[in-house]
């Protein structure tokens, strides 16, 4: 797709307790929204998860990058580390960008998916438990075991793709695998690390994250 067919917009998502800053794409006869969910330290500027959303926007997705954290909260967790692991605390923020997007003339006919990244995965999937209205969840290097006493209330289809180097990481995902209430599915990548900075490993991150999100979000309804 051509990146010129892609509208981008900054936005503010006014929520109870925060206002978080965000980067809404939304291209041409846009099929569905991916909302994504950063965790460890990470925000709207990653360049790992602006790369697959850039891929997803050329299948003919929208996205949402958003900071799950205000700036002083990121000041705070920068000094402590600890926010980031309130998978309770970015679950709500999930929940409620996912609301604010409902909202919008833009994206509220859109079905609606989740891509977390490591303890951002956590806090999709804990939304998603609770909000069932969610078509898919990939989570990309991701924490689902922070999640796991709300695992077995996932009804989308969720992808966990870790890498093959990421040894910690590997039986987490393959005991959330099991636990999900949903379809499941778990790739590992062989040589990828934590991060996917192998070469190839990050393109691959996206192909699967396109297919997966292609094949379960369904397009807007006629007339909508």
């Amino acid at each position: 797709m051509d990146r010129s067919a892609v509208m981008r917009t900054d936005v503010v998502v006014d929520l109870e307790d925060a206002h978080l800053d965000a980067l809404l794409s939304v291209p041409v006869a846009s099929r569905g929204v991916v909302l994504f969910a950063h965790g460890s330290g990470s925000g709207r500027a990653s360049p790992r998860n602006t790369m697959v959303a850039h891929a997803l926007e050329n299948a003919g997705l929208a996205t949402l990058l958003i900071d799950l954290l205000t700036v002083d909260e990121q000041r705070e967790d920068a000094r402590t580390g600890l926010l980031r692991f309130d998978i309770d605390l970015l679950g709500a923020r999930v929940l409620g960008a996912s609301k604010w997007l409902r909202e919008r003339p833009v994206s509220s006919a859109m079905a609606l998916g989740y891509f977390g990244a490591s303890t951002g995965a956590a806090a999709a999937l804990q939304a998603a438990s609770k909000l069932h209205d969610v078509f898919a969840v990939v989570s990309r290097g991701g924490r689902p075991d922070l999640a796991r006493d709300c695992l077995k209330g996932v009804r989308a289809p969720s992808l966990l793709i870790v890498g093959g180097d990421d040894v910690p990481i590997i039986p987490l995902n393959e005991e959330a695998c099991e636990l999900l209430g949903s379809i499941a599915q778990l790739v590992v990548i062989p040589g990828a690390t934590h991060l996917f900075e192998e070469p190839g490993a990050l393109e691959e991150v996206a192909r699967l994250s396109c297919d997966w999100f292609v094949d379960h979000l369904p397009p807007p309804a006629r007339g909508a």
